[in-house]
């Protein structure tokens, strides 16, 4: 009951996620009002990612180096750094958002994410997003019965590699 309720909260953040993506794409008044809504977003979304990207940093570590698509908390990190990175695929060619982004990553990851490999990082993120359904599907099956526990595991699996070879590249931090 504990992990369906667990499998329910990230679900409903993952939803929520979607729903401010979508808000900030919202044209405002004047370019200036657009330019800070998407450098805020941008910056609250690197932020999220930052905060995803450690935690599955250091799940890995703990876990020699390896990552466990099947750990729940694993599943909803994933699920939480697709999320914040949903912006990556309409903006990935945006230069002020990737700078943006990359300040969130770098503030919110405990120093894993530096200046020095920040681009790097923004990069594999954007390749994970860019070309891919995955997150819209993770959505829908986000509004689906607990059952799909099973699917976000399979979504999760999905994204092991890429994900690995991304926290392989951080070294002995």
């Amino acid at each position: 009951m504990k992990k369906i309720f667990i499998f329910l909260a990230a679900a409903m953040l993952f939803n929520a996620c979607g729903m401010l993506n979508g808000s900030s794409s919202k044209q405002s008044s004047t370019a200036t009002q657009s330019t800070q809504t998407v450098s805020t977003s941008a910056l609250q979304s690197g932020q999220g990612a930052g905060n995803a990207l450690q935690a599955l940093y250091t799940q890995y570590k703990a876990d020699g180096n390896k990552y466990d698509y099947k750990n729940m908390q694993n599943v909803l990190n994933t699920v939480t750094l697709l999320a914040n990175c949903e912006g990556l695929k309409s903006n990935y060619q945006d230069k002020t958002y990737l700078k943006e982004f990359g300040k969130g990553l770098i503030a919110s990851s405990l120093g894993l994410v530096t200046q020095s490999n920040v681009e790097t990082v923004t990069n594999s993120l954007v390749d994970m997003v860019k070309n891919s359904e995955a997150v819209q599907t993770a959505a829908t099956q986000a509004q689906s019965t607990a059952s799909t526990a099973a699917s976000y595991a399979n979504t999760a699996s999905q994204y092991a590699g890429a994900i690995s070879s991304l926290l392989s590249a951080f070294g002995g931090k």
